[in-house]
């Protein structure tokens, strides 16, 4: 008989059907066996007289995590034992029940860990209903990303995550033997593609694999980590980008919480609050002075969580742009504010107290880009090929990037950014932590 996916059950009522998927839970209550099954779409209940029959007496011997192919009749529950749940009015009558694997777990799934006990387990622990939860939000984060881009006729292309040079000259960048005994990097950026793709394209963007190689052990930065990049040309100044990337984040948010509000439910979360007017925003000085603090090149996270208790106070978001950062620490492809002199058309977006995008308006001009190179005491040689684009004319542009795991993270008030990365790569950890003999 053909698979029954236990969503759709309610519409099998007093039918015979078959399921197959996971034992979430086992009781025993008298002579009746109850198994909470699930599969990819939910959870049913199903029941089984244990006394005197085959199908009882196998589904006494199951455990959590055993993988099961039940056939059973569609029932509705009486009035009192209804719940609120997808397939809350519904359970099944058993009367045959195949194992088609057996499991042993380490724990109770669901558990209360530590978090290095839940990574050093996550093939089993990723099957938790938090876990699922968090990594369905991010699909649909991704999802919602490229979906607003591409209604506003943005492209999409792939990043290499093998470079050359010297891998843009900023954060420090694994190296990698090459061919013909030759080195490259992975890629810490898709920035320098980003900008090259403007001239083909005008507006697109990139969901890629980055790399970073400094050695942090934070709660805030992975190793190995996903951005969400876009690119756009033909811009007036930063503010044409912050207004793009408003639009991305709004339309990440009604998505969430259009398809995710039983996750929010459960998390006892709100969803992310937004102004009615633009994302409130203020320069570096002026969000130092408001906090009391020097005027040093960027923010601290201490500084960023402020911020958040500002914006929402005083306009009701959780989001909160952060412009015109120095241009002493900033890549060589940022644009200097002509009005605002030693500081950048450059913004960060903070959300919910934590820096989750970085962008602003890129130099276009060649002769200005080369000069720009040299003074970050870079070799323009090294850069030839990505120059090629800005000898052959570029328009007035800029983009920026959003972290995947940092939005997730932040969007569901997770206080590691570990848990919402599927595998972490960090300076402990490649699946297992990562032990040194001496």
């Amino acid at each position: 008989m053909e698979r029954t996916l236990i969503k759709e059950l309610e519409k099998y009522i007093g039918k015979e059907v078959t399921i197959s998927g996971w034992v979430d839970v086992r009781r025993d209550h008298g002579k009746l066996v109850f198994l909470d099954i699930r599969d990819r779409s939910g959870k049913i209940q199903v029941i089984f007289p244990s006394a005197n029959t085959t199908a009882g007496a196998n589904a006494k011997t199951t455990r959590p995590e055993w993988v099961v192919t039940v056939r059973g009749i569609v029932k509705e529950r009486p009035e009192n034992m209804r719940k609120e749940e997808l397939n809350g009015n519904i359970e099944l009558d058993g009367f045959h029940v195949e194992i088609l694997a057996e499991a042993e777990v380490p724990f109770e799934l669901g558990s209360e860990l530590n978090l290095d006990t839940y990574l050093d387990h996550l093939p089993y622990t990723v099957r938790s209903q938090k876990a699922r939860d968090v990594f369905v939000i991010q699909a649909t984060i991704i999802e919602a990303f490229r979906a607003s881009l591409r209604r506003r006729e943005f492209v999409e292309f792939q990043a290499p995550a093998l470079v050359g040079g010297d891998a843009e000259g900023g954060a420090a960048a694994f190296k990698v033997d090459y061919y013909y005994d030759q080195q490259a990097f992975l890629a810490t950026s898709p920035q320098l593609y980003k900008q090259i793709m403007v001239g083909a394209f005008e507006r697109v963007f990139t969901t890629a694999k980055i790399f970073r190689g400094e050695k942090h052990a934070t709660t805030r930065h992975l190793s190995e980590l996903v951005q969400m990049d876009f690119e756009m040309g033909f811009i007036q100044d930063h503010r044409d980008i912050m207004d793009a990337l408003e639009h991305t984040m709004r339309d990440i948010c009604a998505d969430v919480g259009e398809k995710h509000a039983d996750i929010f439910k459960r998390f006892n979360l709100d969803l992310p609050k937004l102004p009615k007017g633009k994302f409130p925003t203020l320069k570096l000085k002026e969000a130092q002075d408001l906090l009391g603090v020097a005027h040093e090149p960027d923010l601290e996270p201490e500084h960023e969580r402020h911020l958040h208790e500002w914006a929402l106070r005083e306009h009701g978001s959780d989001f909160v742009f952060v412009t015109h950062f120095p241009i002493s620490k900033r890549p060589f492809y940022t644009f200097e504010d002509p009005d605002d002199l030693g500081h950048t058309r450059y913004f960060d977006l903070l959300f919910r107290g934590l820096e989750i995008n970085s962008g602003g308006q890129r130099v276009h001009n060649y002769d200005a880009l080369v000069e720009r190179i040299k003074q970050k005491g870079l070799d323009p040689a090294k850069f030839a090929f990505y120059l090629q684009a800005f000898k052959v004319g570029m328009p007035p542009h800029g983009g920026c990037s959003t972290g995947l795991e940092r939005l997730t993270a932040r969007m569901l008030e997770l206080p590691n950014i570990r848990e919402a990365t599927l595998f972490p790569r960090d300076l402990n950890r490649i699946d297992t932590l990562l032990r040194v003999d001496k």
